[in-house]
């Protein structure tokens, strides 16, 4: 496979994400993996929307995530797929999020998982959970826009 063509290929996407948060600020994380848990991301064979980020002992741990096993794993592995995984993480980095999370009660969320460079990356979004009239909100704002695309489509003709 050529490089460039797997610099930055998205892998995985939590599409419940922007339905249920409003994402105030987006930092990218390296995750610890084992070799059968690569193998199965190569196959795209993860799920994100049940994952969450926490933060513990000043390190950020991956909840929840769910990387289904492939069949062809050796059979000396015992593999997990709800296993916490460990983000990798600056100082500075850690630190602003504990900061918000802590104080300003905001939530560690996973958006989606990419590669980088032959690494595997997980873009976190800092956010705050949207009431029901927010969602009702940002739905109806998706609809007009998709209305307006397609009256501009039909007036073009």
């Amino acid at each position: 496979m050529n490089q460039k063509q797997n610099s930055n290929e998205r892998i995985a996407v939590n599409r419940k994400a922007h339905h249920e948060y409003a994402i105030e600020e987006r930092f990218e994380a390296g995750v610890v993996l084992l070799g059968w848990e690569v193998k199965s991301l190569r196959a795209g064979r993860v799920q994100l929307d049940q994952g969450y980020v926490l933060l513990k002992n000043n390190e950020a741990w991956l909840i929840g995530a769910s990387i289904t096993p492939l069949q062809t794993i050796s059979t000396h592995v015992i593999a997990d797929p709800q296993r916490t995984r460990k983000l990798l993480l600056h100082q500075r980095e850690l630190s602003k999020l504990i900061g918000n999370v802590e104080r300003k009660g905001y939530t560690l969320i996973p958006l989606s998982l990419y590669w980088k460079n032959n690494r595997v990356k997980l873009e976190i979004g800092l956010a705050k959970g949207k009431k029901l009239h927010d969602k009702r909100a940002t739905e109806k704002d998706r609809d007009w826009q998709r209305e307006k695309q397609r009256v501009l489509k039909n007036s073009d003709r």
